[in-house]
């Protein structure tokens, strides 16, 4: 499969070396940055805001793609793209009938933006939002907590959201996020993922290069 992107999820890296790790995915080949914020209400986890970000940006020039778990997402995002994110995507259920006007707010201050659902939300939820996004995003574990198994009765639902995709007739990317391994990441594939999240998989590695590769390659 072509222009398939692998973002580490930092949620897995040692915070008290953030940059560090930073500046090993990133020369371990990752395309993207995964930067999930918990506010501890949306999510039973709390990690990091906005200056986090903005510190985390001197360390690398990837796109950084902002994962916002958190309640009222449309009061923050402007604080988010300016610490520096790239991508800012905001769950259905923290939205629900202002998502749309959330996404278009989002486009507004120049940053890619992108719908999530979680494992038991049915996708039919975002068939009217798909066209105002540049990254579609299915969760295969419900967020909160890193190592996670991966459900697998989300598979069916990454193959109706690549129809709703190719339904607008746009170039609107498909993220999985959840428990990816080298066990599972053809079946996402294959049902029309293409940027695949991976943290304790990538962070626990003893080659971050290798499981990289091998996860794009797979």
């Amino acid at each position: 499969m072509k222009n398939i992107r692998i973002a580490p999820s930092m949620l897995a890296a040692d915070f008290s070396k953030f940059g560090e790790e930073v500046v090993s995915v990133t020369e371990a080949g990752a395309d993207y940055l995964h930067l999930d914020v918990m506010d501890g209400v949306f999510v039973k986890n709390i990690t990091f805001g906005p200056k986090f970000i903005k510190d985390a940006r001197r360390f690398t020039s990837l796109p950084f793609d902002a994962h916002l778990m958190i309640v009222e997402p449309w009061k923050y995002i402007e604080k988010f793209a300016e610490s520096g994110s790239d991508i800012i995507t905001v769950h259905y259920e923290a939205c629900k009938e202002r998502l749309k006007d959330t996404l278009k707010a989002i486009k507004e201050l120049n940053v890619k933006c992108g719908a999530v659902i979680n494992p038991d939300t049915e996708a039919d939820v975002i068939k009217n939002v798909v066209e105002y996004c540049d990254i579609v995003v299915v969760m295969s574990v419900f967020p909160g907590f890193g190592g996670q198994k991966f459900i697998e009765s989300v598979v069916p639902k990454i193959g109706v959201v690549k129809e709703m995709i190719k339904a607008t007739g746009k170039n609107i990317e498909l993220e999985i996020d959840g428990g990816i391994t080298k066990e599972n990441v053809a079946a996402v594939k294959a049902a029309g993922a293409n940027v695949i999240v991976a943290g304790s998989t990538v962070f626990k590695a003893p080659d971050r290069r290798k499981i990289i590769k091998e996860l794009r390659e797979i």
